[in-house]
């Protein structure tokens, strides 16, 4: 009986994308500005014009970027004003480029391409720049494709030698400072591509979790929209059963217009029985064609009467059932209800052979006029691991057509103890 798990409620549930997105939104501190920007676009990947603003992390990590390039830049610049080899002018000049350098790390997420270009450029004239140029080159790895990367990236590696070349450190060799230099610019260029292969991850499943409920939503309108045409069909027997009784009794009163008066009266009691039905059927039968909505269906089943033979089947078969009725005239029960309430039981009992075979199920029907009749058809966890039945998801879909079209409604889902439990009230006034 584990027929569909994603809701206890047909008539009334919380899909599971607005409560997700609810738990998003309680969280969007969390994550960087432009990931909760893609993640708040549309389903076509079209994110809104205006750009994103800075969320509490965004500012936190800028924080902690410009002062790492400025702590970078300031022992940069001891180094260049302790370094005589270095002239006076050169060293303001290399200071002053630096100081910009920091100030434009706060513009690092609007051009990061311009700014990595700008740095890179600059770097033979501003070594205390190097922080910020470190920071802007992780920030093009994270927010641009990985070709700027490899060109800009590229750039820095090969201008390595020739800027320790012109201007040497004078606190190590030339080869441990091209060698540090070159770790450092590649161990920050990857660091960028792992956070944003983790961002790529993120908007993946994003448009996975996007597709799958869109492909349920198709799947269960078209299983809605097979069971109103099967319905209909099913309909249309049954409307043509009724005008057929019409048509023999009607033409018997016709053809022997000298009948006895009890025949007489039988047959015109037989018209109207089967006109009042026909016209009930034909009700649904509207219904059904009508419904725009997936909750308006049903079609005739056997009567509630039938109850007790449909347990002694299912026992018959091999399946422990205990049936609890009291319902004490099953006849006075109105027909269109009976036929929802065997229904329901018999798809109960379908689904508990099929999803938990072997334990004992457990079907009651109470109720009476004027209270509505209520149908419960449950059964605990099976022993054991139960291998998933194909085609899973449809048959309670179906049953709250049903159960929608009567005027009732109809609840499912797990029990704490890890069985699962149907149960649907149907009027009956």
């Amino acid at each position: 009986m584990r027929d569909n798990k994603r809701t206890r409620t047909a008539s009334a549930s919380e899909p599971p994308a607005e409560s997700a997105a609810a738990a998003f939104a309680g969280r969007r501190w969390l994550y960087p500005s432009a990931l909760v920007h893609q993640l708040d676009s549309g389903p076509d990947g079209g994110p809104a014009g205006r750009r994103p603003r800075r969320t509490a992390r965004d500012w936190v990590v800028d924080f902690a970027c410009f002062l790492a390039a400025v702590a970078i830049g300031i022992a940069s610049a001891d180094v260049v004003a302790d370094d005589p080899a270095t002239p006076y002018a050169l060293a303001v000049l290399d200071q002053c480029l630096g100081a910009l350098a920091c100030a434009a790390v706060w513009l690092r997420r609007r051009w990061p391409v311009g700014l990595a270009v700008a740095l890179t450029v600059l770097a033979p004239l501003s070594l205390t720049s190097a922080g910020a140029a470190l920071v802007v080159l992780f920030t093009l790895a994270v927010h641009r494709p990985f070709r700027y990367l490899a060109w800009i990236g590229g750039a820095n590696l090969a201008l390595t030698p020739l800027i320790y070349w012109l201007r040497p450190d004078p606190t190590m060799t030339y080869p441990t400072a091209v060698v540090l230099t070159v770790l450092l610019i590649a161990t920050v260029g990857g660091w960028g591509m792992f956070v944003r292969s983790q961002r790529q991850l993120m908007l993946t499943l994003r448009d996975r979790a996007r597709r799958a409920e869109r492909e349920a939503r198709l799947r269960a309108e078209q299983a809605q929209r097979l069971a109103r045409e099967a319905i209909a069909r099913e309909m249309h027997d049954v409307l043509a059963h009724r005008l057929t009784l019409l048509s023999v009794h009607a033409g018997a009163l016709e053809f022997r217009p000298d009948a006895p008066r009890e025949e007489i009266g039988r047959a015109a009691g037989v018209i109207r029985e089967s006109a009042h039905e026909a016209l009930q059927d034909l009700r649904e039968i509207i219904g059904v064609l009508r419904a725009a909505e997936p909750d308006d269906a049903g079609r005739p089943q056997p009567t509630l009467g039938a109850l007790d033979a449909l347990v002694a089947e299912s026992r018959e078969a091999g399946m422990k059932v205990t049936l609890d009725n009291r319902v004490t005239d099953p006849g006075r029960v109105p027909a269109s209800v009976g036929r929802t309430a065997y229904r329901i039981a018999q798809e109960g009992l379908t689904n508990a052979r099929k999803h938990a075979p072997g334990t004992e199920v457990t079907v009651s029907v109470r109720g009476g006029p004027g209270e509505g009749l209520v149908v419960g058809v449950r059964n605990p966890a099976p022993e054991g691991h139960v291998p998933p039945v194909p085609g899973s998801g449809q048959g309670l879909i179906g049953l709250t057509e049903r159960a929608t079209l009567a005027g009732g409604r109809l609840e499912h889902g797990p029990r704490p103890d890890g069985g699962f439990a149907v149960r649907a009230w149907l009027p009956w006034g």
